[in-house]
């Protein structure tokens, strides 16, 4: 796509400064700034780079006064980052504004959607399914039976939605996302075989919700697998049969949760992190990547490590951990020194 300096400053309601008539296709870093990118300045750090950046537009704040001469057009705005923030988030919703039915693809006869769905070729809307509207599905997209979808959902390439899943209104669901497949329940018998647990549950997504590329979420045994609204899921997260995830939870990628395990609101999980099952972690919880969770969190609680100890009782401990073959040695060494007194 491209665009002018005048359309630019029209969505930003900026002053420009320079052509008016220069256009852009593409986006850059001010020190990596070619001929037909847009950048922008607000860490002062980079201000040397406006002088010598060939980027033919530059987003700067209103305040910000020139040393010498520039050859890139300015736009000035009140706030630098914020503007070109917003500029992203249009470009997106328009780059992605596709609608209308690409074949081949399946829709089943007793399946509804809203207006200005776009369904990309190869998805296929089983029995019952309803969409809302502005719903995006990409190519490759399977929604299974009884799946209800909220409005202005995108559901990119090769995501799979197992029936009877409901999904809010405004999330995002990545490509190679598996919402809904089966818990992980099976029963041992006398001869050590194992025999399927029957997941009869499903899988709820609050509205807001992002879940990253390849992320999986089981559906429950009985009852609902919970993301509530606002919850942040990286890529490559497993979350087990009835978990429940508070608001506005992120979680960063590899972590696992096993199941029945209850996260509360507003907590910050690390990459890696395992989390036994049939937990309670408070809300407002940060845990450190890679740490092991086996006992129930409080409110408010910072942890780190395996068996994860408090944050701070963590750091101090460690002073000790890399230190402990001289800590070791030291006490050899007093012993040997006690005997030979004795």
């Amino acid at each position: 796509m491209i665009f002018t300096a005048t359309q630019i400053a029209g969505i930003l309601n900026g002053e420009i400064e320079g052509d008016e008539t220069v256009e852009v296709s593409k986006l850059a870093k001010i020190e990596e700034g070619t001929k037909g990118s847009l950048t922008f300045l607000s860490n002062p750090k980079y201000t040397p780079y406006i002088y010598s950046t060939d980027a033919s537009i530059t987003i700067v704040d209103k305040t910000f006064e020139a040393e010498s001469e520039i050859k890139t057009t300015l736009i000035r705005v009140d706030d630098a980052y914020k503007a070109f923030s917003q500029l992203l988030d249009y470009y997106n919703m328009v780059k992605m504004n596709k609608t209308g039915i690409e074949q081949p693809s399946f829709i089943s006869e007793t399946a509804t959607y809203g207006d200005n769905m776009y369904l990309g070729a190869f998805s296929y809307l089983g029995d019952n399914v309803t969409i809302g509207e502005n719903a995006k599905i990409y190519p490759n997209v399977y929604i299974g039976d009884n799946v209800t979808i909220g409005n202005n959902v995108i559901v990119f390439a090769g995501a799979k939605i197992y029936s009877e899943s409901i999904i809010g209104d405004d999330c995002v669901i990545h490509s190679g996302a598996i919402v809904g497949a089966d818990g992980f329940g099976f029963t041992p018998n006398e001869k050590g075989e194992y025999s399927k647990v029957p997941q009869t549950g499903n899988v709820v997504i609050e509205s807001n919700v992002d879940v990253g590329a390849g992320t999986t979420i089981d559906r429950a045994t009985l009852g609902s697998t919970i993301i509530r609204k606002g919850v942040k899921l990286d890529n490559q997260i497993q979350i087990a049969h009835n978990v429940e995830i508070g608001e506005h939870t992120a979680i960063a990628a590899q972590t696992g949760i096993a199941g029945s395990t209850k996260i509360g609101k507003h907590c910050l999980i690390g990459g890696q992190v395992g989390i036994a099952g049939h937990l309670v972690i408070g809300n407002k919880v940060r845990i450190q990547a890679q740490s092991g969770i086996g006992r129930n969190i409080k409110d408010g609680e910072a942890i780190q490590g395996s068996p994860a100890l408090g944050y701070s009782d963590y750091n101090k401990s460690y002073v000790h951990f890399k230190n402990l073959p001289k800590i070791v040695d030291r006490i050899y060494k007093l012993e040997k020194k006690i005997n030979d007194n004795e």
